[in-house]
């Protein structure tokens, strides 16, 4: 079984509004790196727009979220090359809006949020990186806690070698 089945096979639609609630804060929280660098490009903040009206309304076209999506990630391309703390942040926006699609796009904004402060803070990746897990954790519905917490480890992998090891054990997440 996949982990877009388990999750279906444990949760129910609010659970999957609430994990998206997660995705949209995780991916807002660090959207600033993206916003001060591209004041003017309002692709990734139109994907969390639209991530919340769907989390409001329930009302779902593929059409509109997949080009949310690619919108932000193309925002992220752009960015890429010059700032990789705002290109993190417009493909944790990408991500968080395919959560309406699909649970599992959820732990991208996280993986991606974690990346952007890593970025946006060389001097001191381990502090920026424990405080955003802290922030991330403490934003996390109590109930979607233990499968978030194994999922992330298990997407460690998207994570660069050099960032893996400051993701804990779920054991010792709260």
């Amino acid at each position: 079984m996949n982990m877009h089945q388990e999750f279906w096979t444990l949760y129910g639609r609010e659970d999957h509004a609430a994990l998206a609630t997660w995705a949209a804060a995780c991916a807002e929280h660090v959207l600033p790196f993206f916003t001060g660098v591209r004041p003017d490009d309002p692709r990734p903040e139109q994907a969390l727009t639209t991530l919340w009206e769907w989390i409001v309304t329930g009302r779902f076209s593929m059409a509109v979220i997949r080009g949310a999506s690619l919108a932000a990630h193309a925002a992220a391309r752009e960015v890429a090359a010059s700032d990789s703390a705002a290109c993190f942040a417009a493909r944790a926006a990408g991500q968080a809006v395919a959560t309406a699609h699909v649970p599992t796009h959820a732990l991208g904004p996280a993986l991606y949020a974690i990346k952007a402060v890593a970025a946006a803070n060389p001097a001191d990746i381990e502090r920026a990186v424990f405080a955003e897990l802290e922030w991330q954790d403490c934003c996390l519905p109590p109930n979607l806690r233990d499968w978030v917490h194994a999922k992330m480890r298990g997407g460690e992998r998207l994570l660069p070698k050099e960032l893996r090891r400051f993701l804990p054990q779920p054991s010792t997440w709260r």
